[in-house]
């Protein structure tokens, strides 16, 4: 083929909407953007270290949607806010990408596979708990989680902790979480105001966006879209900021008016709506960080459950793909199942599920197309981007913390919390370390580190060796 020929072939790729070997495609259709949130969707195990390193490998690595600044920008802003943040970043990203509907397309695709799953779960718990089949694929997806985390934060931490002062701040953010009990909110801003202080301090400690990262052209979707003018919808704009503030407002009211009107102002329905828009508005952290307070009124006020069944219900949240803090559906589910009023129980546990979901998330959307584009417009602000980058650095120790706190609980079958003065340790009970978890967590480390395998066949190879070991080899 002459030079002549290539050029026109190639020519005729882009106009076709191809892309050469290993670059960027020219362009991503809405459809083409369904498939693959559906996809990270169905794969989003292991908490928010585990689903952020996913979209990470899918949507900057592999199709080279987003560049690596962007990504990072758009998450660091996704953890200073309530509520899931790997589900925002999700919306975040399609909201760049296709506008109000590519955002609510990937959030909600984000959450769809959870919801599901929990809710089936949450019948078969509520109806059938003791089921030896359904324990013994819990056992073995457990295991499996520990090493998805595991290899997540350390994927995530390798990229945000550029700078030793990073790793020292990631280090210090795990102390304080782990051993201090230090609240979420106050280890962000403590984070903050370091990276401010310690930038004018230190610059070349804490990262700043040097002006090419700003305004080079990147070989991404989103680049190409910036530099032909496609990103329009990304300009800061009053009068949209205050559509958005009125739509989603009434959205996340609604129902709750709509459910007083018929069950009543007191019924459960009604209780849940309010409790968990209340719970939507301080869950910085992830549902670790707020189990305590979800627990403490669900629990000990209401009543809609008891102490190990808020656990079994993380488990379930542990187990499925989607943010962790769909375990505020089990909670709802199970409190409206059993106080179900005129209705049956399984239609009332599901009012209730599906209740808690909305109130739930409709504030993530809210703060997504509320505060993205002005995010967008102070891209490259040296003291925001340091202060964000400090704050990343100290979310990797607090995933960290997650991390082995769920550890612990996977490989021991008790585990104390004590007191130590100011210091808060949890004690695993050593008599209690279950050899088949920990053989089948080394496992699971082996296949994702030494034979690369994904995630999605550690999950299925796991669950299948756990149903082998429960039904066939543990004890009765």
């Amino acid at each position: 083929m002459s030079s002549t020929e290539t050029t026109q072939a190639l020519a005729g790729s882009r106009d076709a909407g191809a892309a050469l070997p290993g670059a960027a495609p020219l362009h991503v259709s809405f459809g083409q953007a369904v498939r693959v949130w559906t996809r990270i969707g169905l794969l989003s195990f292991g908490g928010p270290a585990g689903q952020v390193a996913l979209m990470h490998k899918e949507l900057v690595e592999e199709r080279k949607w987003i560049d690596e600044e962007r990504f990072l920008h758009a998450l660091n802003y996704c953890m200073l806010l309530p509520g899931p943040e790997a589900q925002q970043l999700a919306t975040y990203i399609g909201w760049l990408m296709h506008r109000t509907r590519g955002g609510l397309t990937a959030g909600l695709l984000f959450v769809l596979p959870g919801f599901v799953s929990i809710l089936g779960l949450s019948i078969l718990y509520a109806e059938f708990r003791e089921l030896p089949a359904i324990s013994a694929l819990f056992f073995g997806l457990k295991a499996a989680v520990l090493a998805i985390v595991v290899e997540a934060v350390l994927r995530v931490g390798r990229r945000a902790l550029r700078t030793r002062p990073l790793v020292l701040l990631a280090s210090a953010a795990f102390v304080a979480i782990f051993f201090f009990a230090v609240p979420f909110p106050l280890v962000v801003l403590g984070a903050a105001l370091i990276g401010v202080v310690g930038r004018r301090l230190a610059p070349s400690a804490f990262p700043t966006p040097a002006e090419k990262s700003v305004h080079v052209e990147h070989d991404t979707v989103i680049a190409r879209m910036a530099r032909d003018g496609a990103l329009s919808h990304t300009l800061p704009s009053t009068p949209r900021a205050l559509r958005v503030v009125l739509v989603c407002t009434l959205l996340w009211a609604a129902p709750l008016v709509l459910l007083a009107a018929i069950f009543g102002r007191d019924s459960v329905y009604v209780h849940e709506g309010m409790f968990f828009s209340q719970a939507a508005m301080v869950t910085f952290g992830g549902a670790y960080a707020v189990l305590s307070f979800i627990a403490e009124r669900a629990v000990e006020t209401y009543g809609w459950l008891g102490p190990g069944e808020m656990i079994d219900g993380l488990g379930l949240a542990e187990t499925t793909p989607g943010p962790l803090i769909m375990v505020v559906q089990f909670v709802g589910f199970l409190g409206a199942y059993r106080s179900p009023g005129e209705l049956p129980a399984l239609a009332a546990g599901v009012l209730g599920s599906l209740t808690t979901v909305w109130v739930t998330f409709v504030p993530c959307f809210l703060w997504i197309f509320l505060g993205a584009p002005y995010i967008e417009a102070l891209r490259g602000q040296r003291s925001l981007y340091a202060a964000l980058s400090a704050i990343t650095a100290a979310v990797v120790g607090v995933i960290s913390n997650l991390s082995l706190w769920f550890g612990l609980h996977v490989l021991f079958g008790r585990v104390t919390e004590q007191e130590w003065g100011p210091l808060r340790v949890f004690v695993p009970d050593v008599a209690t370390l279950d050899p088949a978890a920990a053989t089948l967590a080394v496992i699971a480390l082996l296949a994702m580190f030494r034979f690369k395998l994904g995630v999605a066949k550690t999950l299925a190879g796991c669950a299948a060796l756990g149903l082998v070991w429960r039904l066939a080899f543990a004890p009765t």
